[in-house]
């Protein structure tokens, strides 16, 4: 059987994150949506031959080059039966389960008006790839009703934005970290690092190093420090928390309940239930909280984020030129790929942030991509030359050893024509940047 991982028109709701990647390479706990997918499956039972993941035609090359073994956006080499799966779906351990005893032969599950999950015969197939290879999923529910098992369902989680990744994120890491600690054993704790708690409760892998007088508050729920992760003294880390590999926390950085860190972060001053991709840094003092932050991006000292109205009311986010109530209290910043902030940057309640976006002083509204914003320091929003953007990531990558790909250089200069519009429905101009 080949496990197909789609990604529908919602991807958009996710922007400006999703410019990078598909839907499914966003993370809640300690895996992407792709990975727990492929995860709880076979752990149901489920024996896959291939992994196809259809996605958006110009992040084929990015994927490919990431993900060797799977076929990507290759619609003409199915030659199997198919289990498709949105990447949008959370699936835990019961509903995998469920979805696979519903799926025993041709069949379609729907939830409010989706598709979460469809098993189909290669002739089958061959009928609806056209509406995958260009994003009309729903189209393909009209096609196949009333010759295929529809089964409407309640009860499965699908996102539909990021705020409610982020809100879900805490209680998911507890969930994972809780079972991946039966999964070998932990290092001992040095002397002079305190737990408040159960000692149990803090994960440590191989080559981890923790200076004296870090504190662990794992009342709330366990910590998982990877590996080659470093913490500097003074620092103190409340559950649930994960620590990615090669991770650096500084020196007396307060990282609170629901923090995810992805590998090769510098990360410091107060975090709190946050999503923080790979390769992106938070080295200084400032306050991020129910934020998520994608890969390679730069936060300046002092750069907070709001994520409370003063007159705490729900928060409104804006999605597609629409205002959008998120029903919520607390939401945070979402910031794309590659984006840096100057020092001390203060980002007000549910803002976004563009990919390749320079900000400087307070961000009253959200910022396209491209950008370099000042506009409460008197400066217009001018747009960043496109070589710099490339030549910035390079500079950045180096700086970890990595080397910007052929395949990523031309990702963004794709990335700089799809986000022209934001910048012209902004009034970005063009020309020398002046502060």
């Amino acid at each position: 059987m080949i496990l197909l991982i789609f990604e529908d028109q919602a991807y958009e709701n996710f922007l400006p994150l999703t410019y990078t990647r598909p839907v499914y390479d966003l993370k809640c706990g300690m895996y992407t949506f792709r990975e727990r997918i492929e995860k709880r499956l076979k752990e149901a039972g489920v024996n896959v031959d291939k992994v196809f993941l259809a996605s958006r035609d110009y992040l084929t090359k990015v994927l490919k080059r990431r993900n060797e073994e799977a076929l990507v956006n290759e619609y003409d080499k199915v030659d199997d039966e198919v289990l498709m799966v949105n990447g949008r779906l959370f699936l835990d351990e019961e509903k995998a389960r469920e979805l696979l005893k519903k799926l025993t032969s041709e069949g379609m599950i729907i939830q409010k008006g989706e598709i979460l999950a469809l098993r189909v015969k290669e002739s089958t197939y061959n009928e609806i790839k056209e509406y995958l290879r260009k994003m009309k999923v729903s189209n393909i529910i009209n096609s196949l009703k009333g010759r295929i098992k529809v089964f409407e369902v309640n009860g499965y989680k699908v996102f539909d934005y990021p705020w409610e990744v982020v809100i879900e994120n805490t209680e998911i890491l507890k969930e994972d970290i809780i079972e991946r600690m039966k999964i070998g054993s932990s290092e001992e704790l040095p002397e002079k690092v305190s737990v408040v708690g159960d000692k149990d409760k803090v994960f440590v892998s191989e080559n981890v190093e923790i200076e004296p007088y870090v504190v662990f508050n794992v009342k709330s729920g366990p910590v998982f420090i990877d590996k080659n992760v470093y913490i500097q003294a003074g620092a103190r880390i409340e559950g649930p928390t994960y620590i990615g590999e090669d991770t650096i926390i500084i020196g007396g950085a307060q990282i609170r309940e629901g923090s995810n860190i992805g590998p090769v972060c510098r990360v410091g001053g107060e975090l709190e239930e946050s999503i923080i991709h790979g390769y992106s840094n938070k080295y200084h003092y400032g306050f991020i909280g129910h934020a998520y932050i994608g890969e390679w991006v730069n936060l300046g000292a002092g750069t907070t984020n709001s994520d409370l109205k003063n007159t705490y009311g729900t928060v409104k986010v804006t999605v597609k030129g629409k205002l959008v109530d998120t029903g919520l209290l607390k939401v945070g910043c979402t910031i794309g790929d590659m984006a840096k902030t100057s020092i001390g940057v203060l980002i007000y309640t549910g803002k976004k942030i563009g990919i390749s976006a320079h900000v400087h002083g307070i961000i009253t509204e959200d910022v396209p991509s491209f950008t370099l914003w000042a506009k409460s320091l008197g400066a217009k929003p001018t747009e960043l030359y496109l070589e710099s953007a490339i030549e910035i990531q390079r500079r950045m990558m180096s700086r970890r050893k990595k080397t910007l790909s052929p395949e990523e250089e031309e990702l963004i200069r794709k990335l700089f024509e799809i986000t022209a519009s934001e910048r012209e429905e902004k009034g970005v101009v063009r020309g020398r940047f002046k502060l």
